[in-house]
């Protein structure tokens, strides 16, 4: 019997790989979504026979409708999935990036048995709450990042008591070897050319800045119940090594795989199936030559972050992702240097209005959201831009 499925987010590169890695003839895809690439969408629809559409963005969503000549595929402009789902699905893959991606996560977990989050921001802004949704509806869940899903493999059942210290890899970006110096002339098409992953934008200069780690630092504390003084980082230029486990009984755990994200979201829907990867064999020149190495915060000031954090949830981790966005738009705006973001950053993070919210929990993903929005109002009329 087929297994039932659902995607958040097909279009892009994560949703694109899952398509890539699934056979056809194992899944009912119930529905697919995107914000704006209908037309990719069409054709994904097209090849895996799917009758349900989600397009969020109201002008593609518009145009959609006048080139539906199938009327067996219904369209849908939000994620209303009571009008979509009838009956828990067996597998849904979330991956809308940004707070975008946080109230269909939240709302999709009570409609299916597994739930794959490759959304980082829902994570960070709001695990306390999936939780328990998650256990209220009794779904289970994985983390679809590299090295989350390699550290979900190897300690998802470890108590975090018999754990000494977990290491996330880098690659370092592009600037890993680049004079700092040079920072502050660095240009927009060296940030976005990623040394070992292809990546969209956004996420190639938090890449750049290390900001991309200083998030998995926080989803790895959430998943896995560690305070921030168990989990480091480390640089490996390859991407090979995706995370290091030190046991407090003196034994430690490498996990490796190829710089491809097909290898754990494969493994996130063919967990324990009788199905095969075709991987290449292991690297031998990479692992004789990792090359590893600590964090550098001169090169990498923005993971003084690291150091504001609480290991206690609060509304402080939205401020964190929210302030960060925005920055990182002003630079691939051409309104700031590179060099400017970890400043800003740090500099508006730290300021009284936003230290505040260390003190406060959330309650509901509505607070979450209404904070992200009100951010860049704020950043705005503190003259922080």
């Amino acid at each position: 019997m087929k297994k039932k499925i659902g995607i958040i987010g097909s279009t892009g590169s994560i949703g694109s790989s899952l398509l890539n890695v699934i056979k056809k003839s194992d899944f009912d895809i119930i529905f697919l979504s995107a914000k704006n690439n209908y037309k990719k969408l069409f054709k994904q629809a097209q090849i895996f026979n799917v009758k349900n559409l989600i397009i969020t963005h109201s002008d593609s969503y518009q145009k959609a409708i006048k080139i539906n000549k199938n009327k067996k595929v219904r369209l849908f402009n939000n994620f209303n999935f009571n009008k979509i789902i009838k009956k828990k699905l067996d597998y849904v893959m979330s991956s809308i990036s940004g707070l975008d991606g946080l109230r269909p996560t939240f709302d999709i977990i009570k409609h299916t048995k597994k739930i794959a989050i490759a959304n980082k921001e829902s994570i960070i802004c709001a695990w306390p709450l999936l939780k328990k949704e998650l256990a209220k509806h009794k779904t289970n869940f994985v983390p679809v990042d590299s090295e989350h899903f390699s550290l979900w493999n190897e300690i998802k059942d470890v108590n975090p008591d018999h754990i000494k210290k977990i290491y996330l890899t880098a690659s370092g970006g592009p600037l890993l070897n680049h004079k700092i110096n040079l920072f502050k002339k660095v240009h927009i098409s060296t940030i976005l050319n990623h040394p070992t992953w292809r990546m969209g934008k956004k996420i190639s200069v938090d890449s750049a800045t290390m900001m991309n780690k200083c998030y998995e630092i926080i989803e790895a504390k959430n998943i896995f119940n560690l305070n921030y003084n168990k989990i480091d980082i480390l640089i490996q230029p390859d991407s090979y090594v995706h995370a290091i486990v030190h046991y407090n009984n003196g034994f430690a755990k490498i996990i490796l795989h190829n710089t491809t994200m097909e290898i754990p979201i494969f493994n996130s829907i063919y967990p324990n199936d009788k199905k095969y990867f075709k991987s290449n064999k292991i690297d031998f020149n990479k692992l004789n030559n990792l090359r590893l190495q600590d964090i550098s915060s001169s090169r990498y000031p923005i993971t003084n972050i690291l150091k504001l954090l609480s290991n206690k949830h609060s509304l402080f981790e939205t401020v964190v992702t929210s302030v960060n966005d925005e920055i990182v738009n002003e630079f691939l705006d051409k309104k700031i240097t590179f060099n400017d973001i970890s400043k800003k950053v740090i500099k508006i993070i730290k300021s009284q209005k936003f230290q505040k919210y260390k003190l406060i929990y959330p309650l509901k993903i509505q607070e979450i959201l209404d904070l992200n929005s009100e951010i860049k109002l704020k950043i705005t009329k503190l003259n922080f831009l």
